[in-house]
């Protein structure tokens, strides 16, 4: 599926081996650690300028402009390095774009950040590192392909002496300055409890529920599953009492995960449910299943990151819910990070609120990873108008359209026939 260039996989081998033996790389001692943050005076107050904190974060980035002192402050330039476009399309539709406006708002010029995606390749996001660190980063917000790639990347630009915040995935073996995401297992906690409730409200009965899982490359796809499989388990459902179907590896690869489950769907053709980590992989197999003629609530589906498209399933009762982790408010904490570290000061305690265990560190004080651990929300389709609408996320003119889901044997409502039901507009 990625492009594993034999090159990069020996290089990734040998750093690795001289990370696990604490061997310095080059000459640099990589990035001390920043001095704490005094916020400047208030000019004719003689009282602090606000600074940022996760309660201050909005949906209109006001509170950047709170960090213009700091930029000032700072030297160099920040780098974000994007992981995809196929795994999910939130990377293109809000963090790309939230990322963008929040260091505009801090003041930053288009001269001092950068934001490229890797599409796919791990020798693409190593090799967009490399040029971001000789071209000035002092800061790299990188969302990694996976571990392996990451590791690499952070042993390299720690060896010059450029801070790495982990963004959304924490590198396992790493050795980046923080980390910023949601709380992962909590994710999936949303997820399992959006199922288990799920199937008692569309009145599904003698549930055996198909359980996929993301890949497992991928730390955070553990996270998930670790919070919904407890979740499940608690409920009753487990392949110990035959009601679960689980997916062998995992992806994030949409098609993959339609091929898995027709595998699955033919060998277990009794499967009433699908309990999938986001909204990109529960798509194709909605759709399968329409051709195949599935009317509205009879099958639960579950979702991840609030997409357009898990919109239209939630509204037209093939999708329970999805997760909404609002970007908005991780780019700005991740932004905001970033320019307190290039401005070498260290962020606030309201900024980073609690740690994350790297169980692959091999050196002890990169074990306990202080963090930006953010709160996500289930959304249904009663609920899409108090939070995806009202934080300008997803445009009720863009979900609420004349179209209807095409499926063999009936017609459906529009998805403005749906909108009008569930009171979105």
């Amino acid at each position: 599926m990625r492009n594993k260039n034999i090159m990069f996989s020996v290089v990734a081998i040998v750093v690795l081996a001289l990370i696990g033996l604490g061997v310095v790389l080059t000459h640099h001692s990589g990035p001390s650690t920043p001095t704490p943050t005094t916020a400047p005076s208030s000019a004719g107050t003689g009282g602090p300028t606000p600074t940022v904190s996760n309660a201050t974060f909005n949906t209109s980035y006001s509170t950047m402009k709170y960090l213009t002192g700091i930029v000032a402050k700072g030297k160099g330039k920040i780098a974000v390095i994007l992981p995809d476009t196929v795994s999910s399309t939130r990377y293109t539709e809000f963090d790309a774009p939230n990322l963008k406006t929040a260091f505009l708002a801090a003041g930053l010029t288009t001269s001092q950040f950068s934001i490229q995606n890797a599409q796919g390749s791990d020798t693409t996001q190593y090799t967009d590192a490399q040029s971001a660190i000789a071209d000035g980063a002092k800061v790299i917000l990188l969302d990694p392909l996976d571990s392996t790639t990451g590791a690499v990347i952070e042993a390299y630009a720690k060896a010059r002496g450029v801070y790495v915040i982990d963004y959304d995935r924490l590198t396992l073996g790493g050795a980046r300055s923080y980390y910023v995401s949601f709380n992962n297992v909590a994710v999936g906690t949303l997820i399992g409890t959006g199922e288990t409730s799920c199937l008692s409200a569309w009145h599904v009965t003698h549930p055996l529920i198909y359980v996929m899982k993301g890949a497992p490359t991928d730390n955070n796809a553990t996270l998930f599953a670790q919070g919904y499989n407890a979740v499940l388990a608690r409920s009753g459902y487990t392949t110990a009492a035959g009601n679960v179907v689980n997916e062998n590896a995992g992806t994030w690869t949409p098609s993959v995960a339609l091929t898995d489950f027709q595998g699955a769907y033919t060998a277990n053709p009794k499967i009433n449910a699908v309990l999938t980590p986001n909204d990109e992989n529960a798509a194709p197999i909605i759709s399968y299943l329409q051709g195949r003629g599935l009317t509205p609530k009879t099958m639960p589906f579950t979702g991840q990151d609030a997409t357009l498209t898990g919109f239209h399933n939630i509204i037209a009762g093939y999708q329970c819910g999805t997760v909404y982790k609002p970007i908005w408010l991780e780019a700005q904490a991740a932004a905001a990070l970033a320019i307190y570290l290039r401005a070498g000061q260290k962020p606030p305690a309201g900024l980073v609120n609690g740690t994350s265990t790297d169980s692959s560190a091999l050196i002890s004080s990169l074990k306990q990873v202080p963090s930006v651990l953010l709160t996500a929300t289930w959304v249904t389709a009663a609920t899409i108008q108090k939070t995806v609408i009202a934080d300008q996320v997803i445009k009720a003119s863009d979900l609420c359209t004349s179209t209807a889901p095409t499926v063999s044997g009936s017609h459906q409502p529009t998805y403005a026939q749906d909108c009008r039901t569930y009171g979105i507009k």
